[in-house]
């Protein structure tokens, strides 16, 4: 063999030998107490090991990280799963500005806030969110960039646009003049029958959604006189559900009143959103059809408090505000006692972004305890997405997605509201 040649095998077995030692190199993360998600006790003094952005294995007592290893010491913090939150609208947030805003900010304006919420939630230990209800595709577009890695933000599944009935909470041109407000179509998710139905949900297909969400009552933000009363049928909400199957879509229905909520349980909805004045009978068929109940009580209790103040709401708006806002707190302790579903979701976006781990503290004034608040937000927001053999808990062969916190939430469950280290995909975002 030539010199020249030698060189060059053995400058090309250097490198091998170095890619070898950097592929193979793992994160080692130490856990004071690890709090994995899936309703356990917690361990004390836990080894997390990840390769390529999964947990690899988990090992009782603090190991030595080989010197290759990346070591993350948080040995003085409870470690958790990556927090869920399956109630988000990321490209807005509520003020006295925000009906004005409708017709004077542009796309554009929506897609920036956006990237600031995302990024917001991310580092406040939220990791994973539903974004139901867009605008321009926004949602969509701001999940592929932060896959892409151009943002920062959380994993995101966007419903896209809702899809709603002529004149019902999701009709963004209720209360427009008569020029602006004619019927949008089933193409922006304007259904008035089973065929509209269809349609929209292949738009979604289309647009490039990832689920469906549906308005089967009046809501309380809309400028529209009800906020309780039922807006589609039972065979138009059938066909929504059958045609989502179809494209593998899960489906969630926002809905208040009683008669909404249970029209959309016998259709087959995943999740009921809010779901304010659930009675008994529809607390009945979700359990018996194990419909997951996405309780935002953040969202009613902000709502009720702002309508106190004059001029904050639209005139048609503040009574539903003052009258169904306060009512989720204890719809929830019923929902909970009875052994409904539950997954964790705030709709932020009403509140503050960033301020989404407040919802915790009234899960469990409302009688939910601890352990249980962080199920909802864990394993249980994994199971309501389909993705429980891959997020949700810290577990051998799942995403790296994990937090932390310096307290003990199981104590105070409100120390959640302050997380100290965010890592998602084996990627650290925030450390204390």
């Amino acid at each position: 063999m030539k010199i020249g040649q030698s060189r060059i095998l053995s400058s090309f077995i250097t490198f091998l030998l170095l890619f070898s030692q950097e592929t193979f190199a793992s994160i080692v993360i130490h856990a004071g107490q690890l709090i994995d998600g899936t309703g356990s006790s917690p361990s004390s003094e836990m080894s997390i090991i990840i390769d390529d952005k999964k947990i690899t294995s988990i090992e009782a007592g603090f190991i030595t990280p080989q010197p290759e290893d990346e070591y993350i010491d948080l040995g003085a913090y409870t470690v958790l799963p990556g927090l869920m939150d399956m109630h988000v609208h990321l490209a807005s947030e509520y003020s006295e500005k925000s009906y004005l805003e409708r017709i004077s900010l542009n796309e554009s304006d929506y897609a920036i806030r956006g990237v600031i919420n995302a990024k917001k939630t991310l580092l406040s230990g939220f990791t994973t969110v539903r974004n139901l209800g867009d605008s321009n595709l926004i949602t969509i577009s701001l999940r592929n960039a932060i896959e892409d890695d151009l943002v920062q933000g959380p994993r995101i599944f966007s419903s896209g646009i809702t899809i709603a009935s002529s004149g019902g909470h999701g009709d963004g041109t209720n209360s427009l003049r008569k020029d602006l407000s004619s019927d949008p179509g089933p193409n922006k998710g304007i259904i008035n029958n089973k065929e509209d139905a269809y349609k929209a949900v292949r738009h979604r297909y289309k647009e490039g959604a990832d689920l469906i969400k549906i308005t089967a009552t009046g809501g309380v933000l809309s400028n529209a006189k009800d906020g309780q009363n039922p807006q589609l049928t039972v065979e138009e909400i059938s066909s929504v559900v059958k045609a989502a199957k179809d494209y593998g879509f899960k489906v969630a229905a926002h809905a208040h009143g009683a008669e909404g909520i249970k029209r959309a349980v016998i259709a087959g909805v995943d999740s009921i959103e809010h779901g304010t004045l659930m009675d008994s009978e529809a607390i009945a068929l979700m359990k018996q059809n194990g419909t997951y109940y996405v309780p935002t009580i953040i969202a009613g209790l902000w709502v009720a408090e702002k309508s106190k103040i004059p001029g904050f709401f639209p005139e048609k708006v503040r009574p539903k505000a003052a009258e169904i806002g306060p009512k989720i707190k204890s719809t929830f302790a019923k929902a909970y006692q009875a052994g409904v579903k539950i997954a964790f979701g705030t709709d932020s976006g009403v509140s503050k972004h960033g301020d989404n781990a407040t919802e915790f503290r009234h899960m469990v004034e409302a009688g939910m305890p601890p352990m249980k608040a962080i199920e909802a937000a864990t394993k249980e927001a994994a199971k309501l997405l389909g993705l429980i053999d891959s997020l949700g808990t810290i577990s051998k062969g799942k995403i790296a997605d994990i937090v932390a916190v310096d307290g003990d939430p199981l104590e105070d469950i409100t120390v959640l509201e302050d997380v100290d280290f965010v890592m998602k995909e084996g990627k650290v975002y925030k450390s204390p």
